[in-house]
C-alpha cells in the first residue's frame, strides 16, 4: 500500500536560479544514463557512458536537472510487463524529466537554447543527463515549478488525469480512490476534487492527516474495508479509481458501482475480467493534458509532494526506497 513518507532526501532542492540560460553549455559526446542489461532487481541498474544523441530534425536536446522514477519502471525491469513493454537490451530507462534546453534541431521552432522545459521520453531515456526527444514532448517549465516536481510531472500527473476522466466524475459524485497517498493517487484525489466529487481516499492511518488537509475522507485498508466505506457514503458510490492492485477492482464491484465508472492503471488483467476501465498514461501522453496538470501545479491548485531525491548514481537506492510502498508523492533523480 502507498503509506509513509521516506526519512531523507539525498540532495538539495535546485532553483531556478542556479541555470544560466545566458549561454549554450558545451555538449559532451557522452554522458551518464542508467542503463540495465537485463532483467532483475535493483541490482541490474548501472550508470553507464551513453552516446548523447545530437537533435534531428523536429527534435530537442536537453540537460536533464531532474527526472522522476515510477513504479511501471521498476515492473518493466523485473520483467512482469515483458509482453506488453518488451525491452531491448541494453536498455535505458525513465519517462519523466524537466531540464534545459541545449540544442535544437532544424524546423524547431517552439523552443531554444536556455528554455526550462519539461515533457517525457517514450525511448526510456530519461534518467540521464541529457535526452533528445521530439518536439512535440515538451512543454515550457512553468516558473512556479521546481525542477524536482516539474521532472516528476508527467506520468503520475497524466495517468490521474486519465483515470479521473474516465469515471467522469461530476458536481455531487463520490468516488473512492485507492492507494490515495501515492504519487498517482495523491495527484488523482486532488484533481477529483476540483470536479467537484467528494472523495474518500484509502490509505494507512499515517496519511489520513495528509488527506484530510486536501478535503478527503480517509479510510483505512485491511479488513471490513467495504463497510468502513459504505458507512462513509451512505447515498451509495458513484465511481472507483484504483492505482494499486485488482483486490480493489473486486471491492468496487462489491460496492455496486457500475463498471463503465471503475478504471484501473495497473490491474489490466482483472479490469478485462470485470469489464472495467483501464485509462492510465497512455491514453493522456499529451502535452494538451500535460500542460493542464501543470498549469494546476503551477496555480497551487494541486499540490505535488517530493518524498525524497536521490543523485543519479543512487538509482538503485531510489528504487529500493520506491519499492517498499510506503512513499507519499513522488522520488526523483537529480543528475
Amino acid at each position: 500500500m502507498t503509506d509513509e513518507t521516506p526519512t531523507a532526501s539525498s540532495t538539495p532542492s535546485i532553483s531556478d536560479s542556479a541555470i544560466a540560460a545566458s549561454a549554450a553549455p558545451a555538449v559532451p559526446s557522452t554522458a551518464r544514463a542508467v542503463q540495465l542489461d537485463n532483467y532483475g532487481g535493483v541490482d541490474v541498474l548501472h550508470i553507464s557512458p551513453v552516446v548523447v544523441a545530437r537533435p534531428a530534425a523536429g527534435e530537442v536536446l536537453v540537460q536533464v536537472r531532474a527526472a522522476g522514477i515510477n513504479p511501471g519502471e521498476a515492473a518493466i525491469r523485473q520483467g512482469y510487463l515483458d509482453q506488453m513493454f518488451p525491452a531491448t537490451f541494453p536498455s535505458g530507462e525513465g519517462t519523466d524529466f524537466a531540464g534545459v534546453v541545449v540544442a535544437v534541431g532544424t524546423g524547431v521552432d517552439a523552443f531554444a537554447v536556455g528554455d526550462g522545459v519539461m515533457g517525457w521520453s517514450e525511448k526510456r531515456s530519461s534518467q540521464a543527463e541529457y535526452v533528445t526527444v521530439p518536439e512535440h514532448q515538451l512543454i515550457p517549465k512553468p516558473a512556479e515549478l521546481s525542477w524536482e516536481v516539474a521532472g516528476s510531472l508527467f506520468v503520475a500527473g497524466v495517468t490521474a488525469f486519465a483515470a479521473v476522466r474516465a469515471v467522469s466524475l461530476a458536481e455531487g459524485d463520490t468516488v473512492v480512490v485507492s492507494a490515495a497517498a501515492g504519487g498517482v493517487g495523491s495527484l488523482a484525489v486532488q484533481l477529483a476534487k476540483l470536479k467537484g466529487a467528494a472523495v474518500i481516499g484509502i490509505a494507512s492511518e499515517a496519511n489520513h492527516g495528509w488527506l484530510e488537509a486536501r478535503g478527503v475522507t480517509p479510510v483505512a485498508y485491511g479488513d471490513g474495508l467495504a463497510d468502513r466505506i459504505r458507512a462513509l457514503a451512505p447515498g451509495g458510490i458513484d465511481a472507483f479509481i484504483d492505482t494499486y492492485g485488482p483486490e480493489y477492482l473486486d471491492l468496487a464491484v462489491e460496492l455496486g458501482i457500475a463498471v463503465d465508472r471503475i478504471d484501473t492503471i495497473i490491474a489490466f488483467e482483472a479490469a478485462g475480467r470485470i469489464g472495467a476501465k483501464a485509462e492510465g498514461s497512455s491514453a493522456a501522453s499529451t502535452t494538451d493534458a500535460l500542460g493542464e496538470v501543470a498549469r494546476l501545479v503551477a496555480a497551487g491548485d494541486v499540490l505535488v509532494e517530493i518524498a525524497a531525491t536521490y543523485p543519479l548514481n543512487e538509482v538503485r537506492a531510489a528504487f529500493v526506497e520506491l519499492e517498499k510502498h510506503h512513499t507519499r508523492g513522488k522520488i526523483v533523480l537529480i543528475p
